[in-house]
């Protein structure tokens, strides 16, 4: 079975949303990060300060299919086209130790659905 980290950059305000659509599409468990970031342009308050946006980090490992199920799920239902909505991405994942056997199990079941 090959796994990819599925890495999600999204405003504060839509964590939970995202966390409920990964889950509906498939996704387990979830480690979830504070952040801050500037766009390409910095948007400046009325005291000429750089204002930076509270985000939130989240990243899932998955069954590669699934990784891309659940992109496409988040891509969608959060409308990330949008300006200032956030971003996701995956990356393969090489090498895995400590995964969660009954997150092994719940991506084999899944993948035999689509079979």
């Amino acid at each position: 079975m090959r796994f990819a980290g599925l890495v999600a950059i999204i405003s504060e305000e839509l964590e939970e949303k995202a966390i409920e659509i990964a889950k509906n599409a498939g996704a387990g468990g979830v480690t979830i990060l504070n952040g801050r970031g500037l766009g390409l342009e910095e948007k400046k308050t009325f005291l000429g300060l750089t204002l930076e946006g509270k985000e939130t980090i989240l990243i899932f490992v998955l069954e590669r299919k699934l990784s891309l199920k659940v992109l496409k799920a988040l891509h969608k239902e959060l409308d990330l086209d949008k300006e200032d909505r956030g971003l996701a991405f995956t990356v393969p994942i090489e090498h895995i130790a400590g995964i969660n056997k009954k997150e092994v199990k719940l991506f084999e079941e899944e993948i035999k659905e689509e079979i």
